[in-house]
Parts: C-alpha cells; structure tokens; sequence
C-alpha cells in the first residue's frame, strides 16, 4: 500500500462524491486532508469522517469560482499543516443541455468553475509543491469528450477537454520542479452520476453496457485509492498523461 504519512493533500468539492473518496483515502494512507466545499456542513461531515478514522482533517468553505477564495485557502492550508504536496482539482459545476438551451451563465459558471479555478488553483500551489521538492496535481475530466454523440454534452465537454490542456502544459511547464500533473477521467458512483442515471434511463442503460468491467467504480476504493497509487514513488515518472479510471470503457489515445 502506498504510504502517504507526512503528506498533506488539498481537494475541492470534497462534501460529497468523488471528492470525499478522495479525502477518506488519502486519509487513509497517511495524508493530512484538506476538504473544502461551498457548502462548510458538507466538508466538515467529510472532515469528521476522517477523524472518526483516525486521520487529521481540516474543512474549509472555498467557492472555486471565487479567486480570493481560492489564494485564502491554499494559505490556510500551508499555515495549518506547513506545506501541501498534492492537490485535487474536483469542484466542477457542469453545463448540460443541448448547445440552443445551455445558457451563457451556465456556460461560463462550467468555465470558470472548471478550467480556469484549476489554472488559477496550480499557480497558486506551485511554488509550495516546488518547495517541498515536487508533488502530484491531479485535475479532472470526462469522457464526455470524447462521446460517440455528443448531443447534449458539447458545453460541458469543452470545458472538461480545456482541462486536460492545462495538464499536459502544467506537466511540460513544471516538470523540472518535480511536479506531475495528470488528468483523470472517472466513472464513479457520484451523486451526479445517479441524478444522470435517473434522468436518462435508456441511455445510461445503453452507457453501461459498454463498460468492460461491467459496473461503476466505487468513491473510495476505485477512485480514492487509485489517485492514492498515482501520488506514490512507485509511479512518479508519469505525468501529463490522461489517467481512465472507467472500467475500460473510454479510448482517450
């Protein structure tokens, strides 16, 4: 198991979902977890969790959208744990519908809660990660960018694809700092994902029989756990690279 004792991880939007995955398992290898959220109930309900399981949390309300929010919580991240070595892109508000019917506020919420918090969330944890010799960011996309029918995903698509080139520029632009960025592009049992199941039942059906493995991963173990293995020593010479953690289901070459 990766240890990840000493090692202090910042995530958004870690009330719920994958982001509390995420936390429960970093936590669980050693890390001290930053949980953050606009909602500070629901990151303090994760944070509790930690703590029931013996690990150190702190939980911080951060609008990702908010750029004096976002400078705010880095600082009380490094002054109440001393550093930060991974940070976790999650928060995302997602513009669906078809292009006629996606607003421009929902659009620009999906951009400015996506791309640019994760560019403006990197530059300000790239200097504490260089200071501690490197770390792991890793951001988040979808396969919804690549979709055989993209009606109805084409806003939240591009907001998603426009990720994964802040990666890949992070990972050229940082490398020599010892930082790795990677994309990952999950299939988990999120509350967005069963709102989606039940919303459009045909088509999930349809989705879900081209999963490989035949069911959706699970927060914690397949996802949590997988950005957990991404961060160790035993993978540091990846980077830049979009990460499927989709049962096989997504061709991102």
């Amino acid at each position: 198991m990766t240890d990840l004792d000493r090692k202090v991880v910042l995530i958004t939007g870690a009330g719920q979902g994958i982001g509390q995955g995420v936390a429960l398992a970093m936590a669980g290898a050693g890390a001290s977890v930053v949980v953050t959220g606009r909602t500070l109930a629901k990151v303090e309900a994760t944070a509790r969790m930690v703590e029931e399981r013996g690990g150190q949390a702190l939980a911080v309300a951060c609008d990702v959208k908010s750029a004096a929010d976002l400078a705010a919580t880095v600082e009380r991240t490094v002054a109440t744990f001393g550093g930060l070595d991974i940070l976790v892109n999650n928060a995302q508000e997602v513009p669906l519908g078809k292009l006629e019917d996606v607003t421009d506020e929902a659009f620009l919420a999906g951009f400015e809660s996506g791309p640019l918090a994760t560019h403006r969330l990197m530059k300000l944890a790239r200097p504490h990660l260089a200071a501690r010799g490197g770390g792991t960011i890793f951001n988040f996309c979808s396969s919804a960018g690549i979709r055989w029918d993209m009606t109805g995903y084409g806003c939240y698509a591009a907001v998603k694809q426009a990720i994964r080139s802040l990666t890949r520029a992070a990972a050229a632009e940082w490398g020599g700092e010892g930082i790795r960025v990677l994309t990952i592009a999950p299939h988990a049992e999120s509350p967005g994902l069963k709102w989606w199941i039940e919303n459009n039942p045909e088509e999930a059906q349809a989705f879900f029989r081209t999963i490989p493995l035949g069911r959706v991963g699970s927060l914690e173990g397949d996802i949590g756990r997988a950005l957990v293995a991404l961060a160790g020593q035993d993978l540091a010479y990846l980077t830049g690279a979009t990460i499927p953690l989709d049962g096989g289901q997504a061709n991102f070459d």
